[in-house]
């Protein structure tokens, strides 16, 4: 089964468009799950801080390091088949289909959103996470970019989409 597990400061945001049409249909049966992880739950102190000034300094507010680690390290410690790590940002290599169909061909992801100014870049090089970005824009955080992802991989999965002869005719399936 197909698995994508996904870090964020705002899990209620989840299913939201996964849990619809094909695609929540299959999550339904059982064809992918969803497993949605609260950063805030590794976050410090009383008030579960989750964000700091970035270390080389800068404007705005960085995802801490040593957050973002722990709440990596806990879906990877219940990994039995590791996934990749992905980190949606908008500085990451563009998301393409070519990239969609390994993603869908392999055990799933585990994908990080950020929020503030992003991620502390150690955690992203300590914990070696793939940045893929939608495009050439910012979002306020990557749960936008997580459920695209989401999508564009599940309605890969065999039993997902109606004709699977289908997936060969789209558009940038022949890298249109």
């Amino acid at each position: 089964m197909w698995r994508a597990s996904v870090l964020t400061l705002f899990p209620e945001m989840f299913p939201g468009p996964l849990g619809v049409s094909l695609i929540g249909k299959a999550l339904g049966e059982g064809v992918w799950s969803l497993e949605v992880r609260d950063i805030r739950e590794h976050g410090l102190g009383k008030h579960r801080s989750v964000d700091d000034t970035p270390a080389g300094g800068g404007p705005g507010m960085v995802l801490r390091a040593d957050v973002a680690a722990a709440a990596i390290d806990a879906v990877r410690a219940a990994d039995e088949t590791p996934r990749p790590l992905i980190y949606l940002s908008p500085r990451g290599a563009p998301l393409s289909q070519a990239r969609v169909r390994a993603l869908s061909e392999g055990p799933g992801a585990v994908l990080f959103c950020g929020r503030f100014e992003g991620l502390d870049e150690r955690a992203i090089q300590a914990r070696g996470l793939e940045e893929i970005s939608l495009g050439d824009f910012v979002l306020a955080g990557g749960e936008v970019a997580a459920m695209a992802l989401v999508e564009a991989c599940v309605r890969l999965l065999p039993g997902v989409m109606g004709a699977q002869a289908s997936q060969t005719e789209e558009s940038f399936e022949q890298g249109l």
